[in-house]
């Protein structure tokens, strides 16, 4: 019985995963899913998993900060939505890898490598980071199928991103409406920060995209967006990322 320990701030994605798993390697017991990097050091100061699987990007920062506060030699497979240039960087540091979203073949592929792993080879964390931070190249195109058709939109036809219901689209500058395959925090990870930014839980915005800002309660701002947001009271930058999204107008 191999104790896997899945680390995934994405709920959806985590319960996947958990379930491709239990299809295909049935010896694997899931001890726990946990979502943040806080939740993630407790449970390893008290616990021990044989393998984890690690998002890169949880709600509270880059997940390689686990490894700030406490030491393990447990075999890691990371979850990413980074694209094949900046992926480089975890094959040169002998890292098993998936890349979302994750596909039952390359998972099979990853528990085979794991199956093959002896002894667990030590990670270079500060040097992975370094060189994802140098070498990423941010997504510059997304394929979208209409009908029977597909149609290439480039990132910078995007006006911004949005979440409706228990799915995810994009509005194009023209005001096209396109499907996502993507979630909001897997965009996060793709988009060049320097181009977009997330506002609040429904919305990932543009720089192009903001047509003018209004002064809101609690120290909030309300965007107005071009095109227009369906429901523009979904539009106002929440309280915690209030000060970053002032640093980034001022960049």
């Amino acid at each position: 019985m191999t104790n896997v320990l899945i680390i995934e701030d994405e709920k959806l994605a985590a319960e996947r995963l958990e379930k491709s798993l239990k299809q295909i390697a049935p010896d694997f017991n899931i001890l726990a899913k946990l979502s943040s990097i806080s939740e993630s050091v407790k449970w390893l100061i008290q616990h021990k998993a044989d393998l984890i699987f690690l998002d890169i990007q949880l709600s509270d920062g880059l997940s390689f900060s686990i490894f700030d506060s406490i030491s393990i030699t447990t075999p890691i497979i990371f979850t990413t939505a980074y694209d094949q240039y900046a992926i480089k960087a975890f094959k040169l540091n002998s890292i098993s890898y998936l890349l979302k979203p994750i596909r039952k073949e390359e998972l099979e592929e990853a528990l085979q490598k794991y199956r093959n792993l002896k002894p667990p080879t030590p990670i270079d964390f500060e040097g992975l980071l370094a060189a994802i931070q140098g070498k990423h190249e941010y997504r510059k195109r997304f394929l979208i199928q209409i009908g029977e058709k597909f149609k290439k939109i480039e990132t910078s036809e995007i006006a911004y991103f949005y979440a409706c219901e228990k799915s995810v689209y994009f509005k194009t500058i023209d005001g096209t409406n396109c499907s996502s395959e993507y979630s909001l925090d897997s965009l996060q990870e793709m988009l060049d920060p320097e181009e977009f930014f997330r506002i609040n839980r429904k919305y990932i915005v543009g720089m192009k995209s903001i047509k003018s800002m209004v002064a809101w309660s609690r120290s909030r701002i309300k965007i107005v967006l071009h095109p227009q947001a369906d429901d523009e009271m979904d539009t106002i930058v929440s309280i915690d990322r209030s000060g970053d999204f002032k640093s980034w107008m001022n960049r």
